[in-house]
C-alpha cells in the first residue's frame, strides 16, 4: 500500500492580468534539516503562469510533475482564490459647512481631493469630487471607490483629504485639509465623522484661528463587490483574431528575426491565451487578393479554411500567418469595419456573460473606411467585446488614436459609444534606440491589456450579470500534492 502526504501551502501573490507571471514549483522529499537542496530527494517540477491558474475552470489547475526522465512523478494541483479585503467597495457622501470664502465675487466653488498614503510616507491621489459652484456649504454627490484604491486594504492607514476652491485657470485655491482612515469613514454619519478643515499656514499666523470650515460624512458603507476583477476574469474567454494588414515591407520574412506583426501577436497572444479554455483562435487577414481568381477580401481566414478559421494557440496563428504570406497578394484598400463586424456577430450571439471577445488588430494604420469603422465600434460597444489595435511601421496613427477614444469618446452619427472598448498603441514606442525589442514586448502587452479587465467588468455590470457562484473547495485525493496560491 502506498500513501503520500498531502501538502497544503498558501502563498500570497499580487496578480496582474496584463502581465505574464511565470511560476515554477520544485518538489523535494526532505531528508534532513539542511537548507542545501542537493541534500534532499528531488521529486519533480512544474512550470506554469499565474494566468493559467486563474484562467482554469474554477481556478484549479492540475499538472503532471516532470523533470526526472522516464519517471512518472505524480501531479500538482494549484488553486487560486482572491483575498477578501481586496474586493470591497466603499460608497460615501460628504458635505461641508462654513468653508472659507475664496472668491472676490460670489462664494467659493469647492471640491475635494482624496489621497491614499503609501508605505514610504508619500501620498497618491485616488479620488477627486466634482466642483459645487458658488457655495460655502456644498453637498457633493456620493461616489463609489475600491477600498484597495483608498487604503490598499489597510483600514487604519491614513487617508488625507484636501479641500480647494476651483478656479477656471487651474490655479485652485487651497482651503484646508484633514486626515481620516477608512475604518472611521465606514461608520457613516456620526459625531466622529465631522472633520475640521485646517489651513496650516493660517493656523501658524493667527492665534485665534479655529478652522476653515468642517466636512461631514453624510453616508458611508462598504460592500463586497460582486464583479471583482479576479472573479470576473476567471470566466474571460477571449476570441483573439489576429489581423495582419497590407504594407508589404512590414511583412518581410527575415529568417533570423520575427517581423513586427508576428512579435506584436506573440506578445499579446501569449498572455491572453491563458484565459481561453480550448486555445483555438480564429485568425483573419484583411486587404489582400486571394487565389485562384485574385479577388480582394477584407476578412479571409489566415489558414485558408473558410469552414474552420481556427488556429491552435498562438504558434498556430503565427504558422498560418507565415503560410498565408506565401499564397496571398497583399492589396489595399484597408477596411476595418468588416472584421470588427465579423467578431461583433460572434459577440452578439452570446450576451449572457459566458463569453467575452477580444479582437486584436495589427495594422500599419492606413484605414479606408473610417466612418464605417466608427459605426461598427459604436455598435460593438454594446456587446461583450474589446478591441486592441497595435500600429506597426512609421506612419502617422492619428486615425487609430481617434478610434482609441481616450481623449474624446468615439461617436457615429451623433451616437456616443456606450463604453470605451478600444486600446491603441504604436509598436515603435516599444523599441529601444538600437531597434532591439526583446525587453519591450512585455511592456507592450501590459499597456494594451491593462484596460481589458475593467472593460470586461463594465459590460457585465451594465447588463447586471453576476459571476457564477464560487465552486466548492477542492478536496485532494491521497496521492496529490496540493498547493494553494
Amino acid at each position: 500500500m502506498c500513501c503520500a502526504a498531502v501538502h497544503h501551502m498558501k502563498y500570497i501573490l499580487d496578480y496582474f492580468f496584463e502581465e505574464k507571471q511565470n511560476l515554477r514549483f520544485d518538489m523535494y522529499d526532505v531528508d534532513s534539516k539542511s537548507p542545501d537542496l542537493s541534500k534532499h530527494d528531488f521529486l519533480g517540477q512544474v512550470f506554469c503562469t499565474l494566468g493559467e491558474v486563474v484562467g482554469s475552470p474554477a481556478s484549479r489547475l492540475e499538472k503532471p510533475l516532470g523533470g526526472i526522465p522516464g519517471k512518472k512523478c505524480g501531479s500538482i494541483v494549484l488553486t487560486a482564490e482572491e483575498l477578501g479585503n481586496c474586493r470591497d467597495f466603499a460608497t460615501m457622501q460628504f458635505c461641508a459647512n462654513k468653508l472659507d470664502k475664496k472668491d472676490f465675487f460670489g462664494k467659493s466653488d469647492p471640491f475635494m481631493v482624496f489621497y491614499r498614503s503609501n508605505e514610504d510616507g508619500t501620498f497618491t491621489i485616488c479620488h477627486k469630487t466634482e466642483v459645487v459652484k458658488n457655495t460655502l456649504n456644498p453637498v457633493w454627490q456620493s461616489f463609489t471607490i475600491p477600498v484597495r484604491g483608498l487604503c490598499n486594504g489597510d483600514y487604519d492607514r491614513t487617508i488625507k483629504v484636501e479641500v480647494y476652491d476651483w478656479d477656471r485657470d487651474g490655479s485652485h485655491d487651497f482651503i484646508g485639509e484633514f486626515t481620516t482612515s477608512y475604518r472611521e469613514l465606514a461608520r457613516g454619519q456620526s459625531q466622529f465623522n465631522i472633520y475640521e478643515v485646517v489651513n496650516p499656514k493660517k493656523k501658524m499666523k493667527k492665534k485665534k484661528y479655529a478652522n476653515s470650515g468642517t466636512v461631514s460624512v453624510s453616508y458611508g458603507a462598504a460592500e463586497g463587490d460582486v464583479s471583482t476583477r479576479l472573479s470576473a476574469i476567471k470566466r474571460l474567454t477571449s476570441d483573439l483574431t489576429g489581423n495582419p494588414s497590407q504594407s508589404t515591407s512590414l511583412h518581410y520574412m527575415n529568417p533570423y528575426q520575427m517581423n513586427a506583426y508576428a512579435m506584436a501577436l506573440k506578445a499579446v497572444g501569449e498572455i491572453i491565451q491563458d484565459y481561453d479554455s480550448d486555445k483555438m483562435f480564429p485568425a483573419l487577414g484583411f486587404g489582400a487578393k486571394l487565389p485562384p481568381d485574385g479577388r480582394v477580401f477584407h476578412e479571409f481566414p489566415l489558414n485558408g479554411n473558410i469552414e474552420n478559421p481556427y488556429c491552435n494557440g498562438i504558434e498556430g496563428i503565427l504558422e498560418a500567418y507565415h503560410q498565408s504570406l506565401k499564397t496571398v497578394q497583399l492589396y489595399g484598400p484597408t477596411n476595418f469595419a468588416p472584421v470588427v463586424n465579423h467578431v461583433a456577430r460572434y459577440a452578439a450571439a452570446v450576451q449572457d456573460g459566458s463569453q467575452y471577445f477580444v479582437l486584436l488588430i495589427i495594422t500599419d494604420g492606413v484605414i479606408s473606411d473610417m466612418a464605417q469603422t466608427k459605426e461598427a465600434i459604436v455598435n460593438a460597444a454594446k456587446l461583450p467585446m474589446s478591441i486592441i489595435i497595435v500600429g506597426v511601421g512609421q506612419a502617422e496613427f492619428d486615425a487609430m488614436v481617434e478610434l482609441d477614444g481616450d481623449d474624446i469618446r468615439i461617436s457615429s452619427r451623433g451616437k456616443l459609444a456606450e463604453r470605451d472598448i478600444v486600446q491603441f498603441v504604436p509598436f515603435r514606442d516599444y523599441m529601444d534606440r538600437t531597434g532591439n525589442h526583446v525587453l519591450s514586448m512585455a511592456r507592450l502587452a501590459k499597456d494594451v491589456l491593462a484596460e481589458i479587465p475593467d472593460q470586461f467588468i463594465s459590460y457585465m455590470k451594465s447588463r447586471g450579470i453576476k459571476p457564477n457562484p464560487a465552486p466548492p473547495p477542492y478536496t485532494p485525493a491521497g496521492h496529490t500534492h496540493h498547493t494553494q496560491i
